[in-house]
């Protein structure tokens, strides 16, 4: 470690850069992990002894997961971390977050748990030479090191696309002791090849988002710590000088302090020389000088201007330059090592804001975070029964969530969920989820006359957080009874209101009850006057935070008819909160029977109330109004399911409730007691209830004593002790509560046969011992072995022929290995030739042998011929099995009579005369045609293959005599399921086209299986049913046996749905389901007047109204649906009041008028590939549009009539594209990675021009304004948004700290643009440059175009 030390102090001191670094030692010689190759995979827990502390906590275990990040945690899937921005909702050390992809062995990556000395000594030199005041005497114990080695971006591959070549090297060492934990990011010289990587959802659109550089706190401890991150690099500038530079004086190397068993609230980079890699002295400045504030308008982690801050001082490194004033001019590069670090504090309005304090002051200790790494502290034998008695966090911490932290109050505790989730505090869920609910329902009902009973039938719902919509089915309700039930909405209304999206300041029915309550509905149908009651109880959070429900039906309802359909209006409903303990409602409904033209409109009136054990601290508004916006009721009969829907949010009562008569029980006014319950009734009407715990005497309530009067439920060896409302029992000494919380038990421990090696199970090789609760311990056989699981036999896998046609199968112990045949790649499931390999004829009957030998006297079993060196028969052919032999000719065929008798003298044979000819493998085929044609379904006489100019199999083959076709991959092998019958419309076999999506995950699954079926599974073999859009149908059956089961989006069957023949189980949708409605019409839905924005959504347009320049948020609506589109490019036609847009899925240009049932008009539909920037002439009546598929700029009349293209030459990536109407000017951008520009011309074409060619990187949005006449832009690469005179003239910097913008507008003094890290619309401050406002959409996806819509044409000739 010195001698590093040594050499790092002594180059440092003349001034030279250091040579470049190689990485820390790495791979299988030094016992390395190696992560399996995928494209989102990641490695098991590493546990880490000692633990280090990261972020202020211990870390216990280390992934390491393929997209270039490590975390203390398993990962999410790659959609909800990799193409977002910092900070993430989980910890992250990220040298290089992207999405990478290491499919095909394309790449390593490799991890480790290290104590050698060589690796400690060096990481200790880098470390000192970043810290050299405050780690010259650090010294590592351990070190964990992650390599990527290799490594490439995920692409879409097709048959005429290959891997990039582009591959990335880099590495992340975390170096610690039992006081500092300091981590180390190595990017050796030429070891970024690429930048950044192309969304999965860009469909063909062209761009890249950049790799993130940097650390994330995730969802911390301390819930105000929350979104806390530090950015190293997230531009192309900044990554590209990753390998260049350097807090360590070495090219390349950054170092960090990431833990300390001293206070650190913020990651601590490095501040050692900084160096360019070429060492000049004049290039070396100092890192981190600049102590970056930033204010924030809406949302926590948008990247927002630079402020003026005042100067601070570092602990470490001394006093800090002045920050930054104002906006950074052009051309000054902003410090790459502090890109951003940012922290919350609550301010007093409860907004959030950001700073960059160097020394930031501690906490409040108003909340205590207890999580896993807490010390607990608590006595365990009591426990409690209510919170009578006074607790403390350090008791009683464990109730809350494991996503929550403990409040200590005066009298007790109080559990609140963290940043990210809701719920009570002890259950919590993430935010904007989708939730589902199990449950069982019985009933005893009059129906009519009829009385119907049911037990335990199922009930599943299906809630999408996001939008607040809500599903629900119950199945196997008897048919009389599940018709009667239609009106009786409230059922599913529940779970609307529970997980409803919430308007500002307002909590919906988890945040309130959590997962533990008690629902008392009572509704009365008039004029029948029938009343049914109905008890939902729900019992806590199960398997994968499913929540599990109870329901009980009884009473009466009337009798509806088989062909009757039941519609429910939108309505609003009030909800009371009278207490930390109780929620009521009550309202009058009505309810529409139609049967074909005839309806008949009746009502019903509901009370409810909902009672649960909340915090008694918890400040509850008195009203909230739950608005549902869709309700939708129907029995199914075919599959005996009745299903409610409901789309709902929540939000204050409104003025109208001010005004409305309000009950006793809900303002407070009411004469009960203090020990009493108001129960509100009817209209203004109350009863007193006593509390539990509580027993009436006379006009006032009593505490019962439980513990004298025998009431309590304490259980053997226990002690009851009364007090004021309720009592606790403690456990005798010598004892400690039992597993169900009723009595107590010895202290004497309990063997676990697992654990001390007494149970009966094989070896833990091939078996796994599980242990059960008082019992003998079951023993279960591990994958790849077969038994009872106390006698585990090896699954010869092999035997069962996974393996490609074009693979070896290697059966080992517990499992298989696959390995593709010489001239093959693959992975030994899939094998494909790289390249169209050429075979002689030899070589290829020696992978693919004929059933019978050539010739006039075939023997049984197959031959394999021999060839010599160089792929020719060899002249003497010998039959390895029966041992005739024979003389062969040049092309393998038997001479006739000189085949000899097994034991004789074989003949003598001379040496072919013809040259060898090197076929491939369809051109040998068609020579030496196969019996039967390869395939499920052979059909009679040979089949010779068809082959291209390559000699390559056609994708679609045919049979000459039987009229049968098929489609065939490259090695000629037939694709299951595309054979077709003679007469019928062959296959369409071949390159899908550019649209098409990959294949899901299930039809992955089910190809597979069909293949290792042999194309036609048996009745009772098991094979994955798909829905239209790839993704898993919900319900899945096995076979014709009747058994069937519910799955969620990974396929995965869903706990507790399987159900027995005969009957199926109402299974919801695996993934967000569309509209409660059948798919909508694609019709709009008018706007308001006014000037509002109009924005690209996939397959949706947008409608954001302005009031003056702020964003209504709460207006925003979906003012187009285009299912199967996605809309890129939009503009509006202010003259006839028509909105216009590229469809770069369809291929085609399209409109629409915004008057109300207005349909769509498509104006082109050919001679596009993509589509993208759009705009619209409304004095000339034309529309321009760019399309970076043809690298073309077209224009044609509003109709599509006179279409011709502009310009079809100097243009790469053609985006952008925006009109002067009344100077006659068109402006486009072309973000051509090597030489991107921004050109101009006439409407007509004439006096091309390039306008701006310097400091711009990936121009995505264009907007020119037609009342300040500047033309301006949306720079994704410099992250810039710049304005310049049409000229281009006048250039300034309006912004220079975007995200990633994609499409951008302007209107008033704002400019509005989407971004694609935030998926939103952003605001910006013409004059000041400032953020001031931003929309997220309830639906997460990426944003593409955005106009702004005036009342008015701007601007006229004149």
């Amino acid at each position: 470690m010195r001698a590093v030390a040594a050499v790092l102090a002594a180059a440092l001191a003349v001034g030279a850069a250091l040579p470049r670094p190689g990485l820390l030692p790495h791979g299988p010689a030094r016992g390395d992990a190696r992560l399996r190759s995928g494209d989102d995979e990641s490695s098991p827990g590493v546990p880490l002894r000692p633990a280090p502390r990261l972020y202020g906590r211990a870390a216990r275990r280390l992934y390491v997961g393929t997209n270039g990040v490590i975390s203390t945690q398993d990962f999410p899937r790659e959609t909800q971390y990799v193409d977002d921005d910092f900070p993430t909702d989980f910890p992250v050390i990220a040298p290089f977050l992207a999405d990478l992809d290491t499919s095909g062995d394309r790449g390593n990556i490799y991890y480790r748990q290290d104590n050698s000395p060589d690796v400690l000594d060096q990481a200790a030199g880098y470390i000192q030479a970043g810290f050299p005041r405050t780690a010259s005497s650090f010294v590592p114990t351990n070190a964990f090191i992650a390599t990527w080695e290799d490594v490439g971006a995920y692409q879409e591959l097709s048959q005429d696309t290959g891997p990039s070549r582009k591959l990335n090297t880099f590495q992340a060492a975390m170096a610690y002791n039992n006081e500092d934990t300091y981590v180390i990011f190595f990017y050796p010289e030429g070891s970024l090849q690429f930048l950044g990587t192309r969304p999965k959802e860009s469909y063909n659109v062209q761009l890249e988002l950049p790799a993130r550089v940097g650390f994330s706190w995730g969802d911390g401890d301390d819930p105000k710590r929350d979104g806390l991150f530090h950015s190293l690099a997230s531009s192309e500038p900044a990554l590209r000088n990753l390998e260049r530079e350097s807090n360590t004086g070495v090219p390349g190397v950054w170092v960090f302090h990431v833990g300390s068993v001293a206070p650190l609230e913020h990651v601590e980079p490095g501040a050692g020389p900084v160096r360019h890699a070429s060492g000049s002295a004049d290039y070396t400045r100092t890192l981190y000088s600049r102590a970056n504030h930033y204010s924030h308008a809406d949302h926590a982690s948008t990247e927002l201007p630079a402020q003026h801050g005042s100067e601070t001082t570092h602990p470490d490194h001394g006093p800090r330059s002045p920050a930054l004033q104002g906006i950074v001019p052009k051309g000054l590069p902003a410090s790459l090592g502090q890109e951003r670090s940012r922290r919350l504090h609550p301010d007093g309005d409860g907004s959030a804001r950001q700073s960059y304090s160097a020394n930031p002051s501690f906490y409040s200790s108003g909340h205590h975070g207890v999580g896993v790494e807490e010390d607990v502290h608590f006595n365990p034998d009591v426990f409690t029964y209510s919170a009578a008695s006074r607790e403390t966090c350090a008791q009683h911490h464990e109730r809350c969530s494991p996503h929550a932290f403990c409040t200590d109050y005066a009298t007790g505790i109080c559990c609140h969920c963290r940043a990210t989730y809701y719920g009570n505090g002890r259950q919590c869920l993430p935010e904007g989820a989708v939730h589902r609910l199990n449950g069982k329902v019985s009933g005893s009902l009059m129906v009519g006359q009829a009385s119907i009973r049911f037990q335990d039938v199922d009930l599943h719902a299906y809630i999408v957080g996001s939008d607040g919509r809500a599903y629900t089915a119950i199945s196997g309700v008897p048919q009389p009874a599940a018709r009667a039930l239609l009106p009786l909405l409230p059922i599913g209304g529940l779970f609307a209101w529970l997980f409803a999206p919430e308007e500002p300041g307002s909590e919906n029915g988890f945040s309130i009850t959590g997962a533990e309550f008690t629902q008392n509905l009572e509704v009365t149908f008039y004029p029948g006057e029938e009343t049914v009651h109905i008890t939902q109880t729900a019992e806590g959070l199960g398997a994968d935070n499913y929540l599990s429900l109870k329901t009980r039906i009884q009473g009466q309802v009337p009798f509806l008819p088989e062909n009757i359909a039941v519609h429910i209006a939108p309505y609003k409903e009030l909800y009371h909160y009278s207490s930390s303990a109780a929620v009521t409602s009550s309202a009058q409904r009505e309810y529409v029977l139609m049967a074909g033209t005839a309806n008949r409109t009746l009502s019903y009136r509901l009370r409810q109330n909902i009672t649960f054990s909340g915090c008694p601290h918890t400040r509850l508004l008195a009203r909230q109004r739950l608005s549902v916006a869709r309700a939708f009721t129907l029995y199914d009969s075919q599959e005996h399911v009745l299903r409610y829907a409901l789309a709902a949010h929540i939000g204050s009562a409104g003025d109208n409730a001010e005004n409305s008569p309000v009950n006793p029980c809900h303002d407070s006014t009411h004469t009960c007691e203090a020990t009493a319950r108001c129960q509100p009734g009817t209209g203004m009407e109350y009863t007193c209830e006593c509390a539990a715990g509580y027993r009436r005497d006379g006009r006032g309530c009593r505490d019962v004593d439980e513990c004298a009067e025998g009431l309590s439920q304490c259980g053997p060896f226990t002690v009851c002790l009364n007090g004021p409302g309720s009592y606790r029992c403690e456990c005798r000494s010598g004892y400690r509560p039992a597993e169900d919380g009723q009595g107590c038990v010895s202290l004497a421990p309990v063997s676990n046969p697992c654990e001390d090696g007494s149970h009966p199970c094989a070896p833990g090789d091939r078996a796994r011992c599980l242990p059960r609760a008082g019992g003998r311990p079951a023993c279960e056989c591990l994958p790849g072995y077969t038994g009872d699981g106390i006698n585990c036999s090896d699954v010869d896998e092999c035997a069962e022929n996974l393996c490609h046609p074009a693979a070896v199968c290697y059966n080992t112990p517990g499992s298989f290995s696959c390995r593709c045949h010489p001239g093959y790649e693959g992975d030994g499931f899939q094998c494909m030739q790289g390249s169209t390999q050429r075979l002689t004829p030899c070589q290829h009957e020696q992978l693919y042998p004929r059933e019978v030998p050539p010739g006039p006297s075939p023997v049984s079993n197959g031959h394999v011929p021999q060839c010599d060196e160089e792929g020719r028969y060899r002249p003497l052919q010998c039959h390895s099995s029966t041992g005739h032999c024979w003389c062969v000719d040049a092309a393998g065929q038997e001479i006739a009579g000189t085949r000899t008798a097994p034991g004789s003298m074989p003949p003598r044979c001379g040496t072919p005369a013809e040259s060898v000819q090197q076929l491939t493998p369809c051109e040998h085929e068609r020579l030496y045609p196969r019996e039967v044609p390869p395939g499920p379904s052979p059909v009679g006489n040979g089949h010779v293959p068809q082959c291209d100019e390559e000699g390559r199999y056609r994708p679609l083959q045919c049979h000459s005599s039987t009229g049968h076709c098929w489609c065939v991959d490259t090695s000629g092998q037939e694709i299951a399921g595309t054979r077709t019958a003679p007469g019928s419309t062959p296959p369409h076999c071949g390159t899908p086209e550019p649209t098409e999506r990959p294949h899901t995950m299930c039809e992955r699954w089910r190809q597979s299986l069909l293949e290792h079926y042999g194309g036609s599974p048996r009745s009772d073999q098991y094979v994955p049913q798909c829905d239209m859009q790839g993704n898993f149908s919900p319900l899945q059956c096995h076979g014709d046996s009747g058994y069937c089961w519910c799955v969620d989006e990974s396929g995965r069957e869903i706990q507790g749905t399987r159900s027995e023949p005969g009957s199926t189980p109402p299974c919801l949708p695996s993934v967000a389901p569309p509209s409660i409605w059948p798919s909508p019409r694609p019709d709009v839905s008018p706007p308001a007047t006014g000037t509002f924005l109009l924005y690209a959504q996939g397959q949706q347009i947008g409608y954001l109204p302005l009031n003056g320049t702020r964003l209504q948020k709460e207006a925003a609506k979906t003012l187009l649906s285009l299912h199967g589109s996605i809309v890129v490019g939009i503009d509006y036609d202010c003259r006839e009041k028509t909105i216009y847009w590229t469809d770069v899925a369809g291929r085609t240009i399209s409109r629409a008028s915004l008057e109300p049932g207005a349909e769509p008009e498509t104006i082109i539909n050919s001679g596009l590939i993509s589509p993208e920037g759009l705009a619209v002439d409304h004095l000339r009546r034309a529309v321009f549009w760019t399309d970076s598929g043809l690298d073309k700029i077209e224009r044609a009349r509003l109709d599509g009539a006179e279409r011709r293209v502009l310009f079809d030459t100097d243009l790469v990536n053609p985006r952008a594209i925006a009109v002067d109407p009344v100077r006659g000017n068109l402006y486009w951008t072309d973000w051509n990675r090597e030489a991107p520009k921004i050109e101009t011309s006439t409407v007509n074409g004439a006096n091309r021009r390039v306008l701006v060619n310097k400091d711009i990187g990936l121009p995505n949005g264009l907007t020119f304004n037609p009342f300040s006449k500047l033309l301006c832009w949306a720079d994704a690469g410099t992250k810039y948004l710049e304005c310049t005179f049409p000229d281009g003239t006048g250039r300034r910097v309006i912004q220079n700290n975007l995200n990633y913008p994609f499409s951008i507008t302007s209107y008033a003094d704002h400019f509005y643009h989407t971004d694609w890290r935030r998926d939103g619309v952003i605001a910006i401050d013409k004059e000041t440059g400032s953020f001031t406002d931003e929309y997220l959409p309830e639906q997460r996806s990426h944003l593409y175009g955005i106009t702004a819509v005036y009342p008015y044409c701007p601007g006229a000739r004149k």
